[in-house]
């Protein structure tokens, strides 16, 4: 079998010369979407994530550290998820006596990273097909060995520190639903083990009838199982937040606050001015974490990173799935078209199960964003019939008992929110200093993906700008921003 790529830009599945089947190795965006959407965030009227519902007394939601913005910082952020608060932390520690202004144009921690489905799963060999073909086996290594860094970091961070975030540390399960997709899965899985990849941690079921019964899946092909994480992602980037801002005056948070221009200082073509919408701030480093409305601010990233809204839908289990009988795993659920179900049960939590990914109905969903391309920005969106619809359909007739209690008020399809997600043009992030713009710095486009990559790409970034070469920072090489990189995507995407 010899793998090829579905999608030449982003390459977002596999499949083979034998067959048509697709095997996720992404939470896939639309490939008929202009690669040239952007804007700005929307700044009222947002659908309220899951996560953010439950935090609507926390005053860190509408924090101005000062009543007035600041006319001068050594570093700005623009963005305060998990990039910009993770950023200004490590900022702080290499440079305490630096000045820093995080700038949000919402509520805090409003974006992404407030709005996905709580996972934080190190790819351990899905994407090794992917990786390998667009990158090279080294590279595609190099990726997965950095997730699982990421996951240890991130896990590391919140035991050490005893932050309050759910978090859920146990068997993640990828689950093939058909027979191709499981071969596929099979002979991915052995070309990153003979490529020398990690697997003895990796726990592989082949017969479809233990992997139903693993799995609960009814029809289950095989299943994979690795550990990884849930968590809640805002109460997370909160802590950190809370801590930074400990720090003393010279770290401030500026929520409702968006910027909407850089451009040269006048007085000091070494510095750059932040435009926002209540005022102007000077510093001499800008940090891009923005994530999907990079391009909106920086106009070398159009058509390198566009934002594609994705659902999640929030679901109160049935009596046949509480309590003893409640999910303990989380998992991706593989379907044949390249599709993917991202499970997460909140198994230690409050055992609300969130259904995340890119479902069937999210074609569909793309379809309608085509006509609509200036709603690629809006987060106001809930209740889509065609992604809701699927997950129905997908608990009622996979989800082995599910159906068998009556249910009532307050059970089963309860709510869905809207996330946008930052696509790359070749699905991996782009960190590192601008070329041409020196000064500006950029930690984005994540792909649906920032939870499994941020814990190492934010510090990283940091001993960037601290003067560290890109060998010494760990990260793999194709993360970094080039201009050979910029300008060889920028002709994929003109084609």
């Amino acid at each position: 079998m010899v793998v090829r790529n579905v999608e030449a830009g982003s390459t977002v599945g596999i499949t083979t010369e034998k067959s048509d089947a697709v095997l996720s190795v992404d939470e896939y965006a639309s490939t008929g979407t202009d690669g040239h959407w952007t804007g700005f965030p929307k700044t009222s009227g947002q659908s309220l994530s899951y996560w953010l519902q439950g935090v609507r007394a926390d005053p860190l939601l509408d924090h101005r550290t000062t009543a007035a913005l600041p006319s001068y910082a050594d570093t700005v952020i623009i963005g305060s998820g998990i990039t910009g608060t993770l950023v200004a932390k490590h900022h702080l520690e290499a440079w305490p006596e630096k000045s820093v202004v995080v700038l949000e144009a919402r509520e805090f921690c409003s974006g992404a990273t407030g709005r996905n489905a709580g996972h934080c799963k190190p790819d351990q060999w899905r994407g090794f097909g992917k990786y390998e073909k667009r990158f090279g086996a080294e590279q595609a290594m190099k990726i997965l060995q950095n997730e699982q860094k990421t996951w240890e970091d991130l896990v590391k961070y919140v035991q050490d520190e005893k932050v309050d975030c759910d978090l859920w540390v146990g068997d993640t399960l990828d689950v093939p639903m058909t027979k191709e997709v499981a071969d596929m899965s099979k002979h991915v899985f052995e070309r990153y083990k003979v490529a020398g990849g990690k697997v003895d941690h990796i726990k592989v079921t082949l017969d479809p009838a233990e992997a139903a019964s693993i799995s609960r899946i009814k029809e289950a092909q095989a299943c994979f199982a690795w550990p990884a994480s849930t968590l809640q992602p805002w109460k997370l980037t909160a802590h950190i937040m809370r801590s930074n801002l400990s720090k003393g005056l010279n770290f401030n948070l500026q929520t409702y606050t968006a910027a909407r221009k850089v451009v040269r200082s006048e007085e000091n073509l070494d510095k750059w001015v932040v435009r926002t919408d209540r005022g102007n701030i000077e510093c001499t480093r800008v940090v891009h974490a923005t994530n999907a409305y990079s391009a909106a601010l920086e106009p070398s990233l159009r058509g390198l990173i566009r934002p594609t809204p994705h659902m999640c839908n929030k679901v109160i289990p049935p009596s046949t799935f509480a309590g003893s009988k409640a999910l303990q795993n989380s998992y991706g659920v593989l379907l044949p078209d390249g599709a993917l179900f991202s499970i997460n049960p909140r198994c230690t939590a409050d055992g609300i199960v969130l259904f995340g990914g890119s479902n069937p109905g999210q074609l569909k969903f793309d379809e309608w964003l085509a006509k609509h391309p200036e709603r690629c920005t809006d987060d106001s969106l809930s209740g889509i019939k065609e992604v809701t619809d699927a997950v129905k359909s997908f608990a009622e007739e996979q989800l082995e008992g599910w159906t068998e209690a009556a249910t009532g008020p307050g059970q089963l399809y309860d709510y869905s929110w809207s996330g946008i997600i930052g696509r790359s043009k070749d699905g991996v992030p782009f960190v590192g200093e601008l070329p041409g713009l020196p000064g500006q710095w950029v930690c984005a486009g994540h792909n649906g993906h920032g939870m499994a990559r941020v814990f190492t790409a934010a510090p990283g970034l940091v001993r960037l700008m601290a003067g560290e070469e890109w060998e010494e920072v760990g990260l793999p090489d194709v993360y970094r921003v080039t201009g050979e990189r910029m300008e060889r995507l920028k002709a994929v995407a003109n084609v």
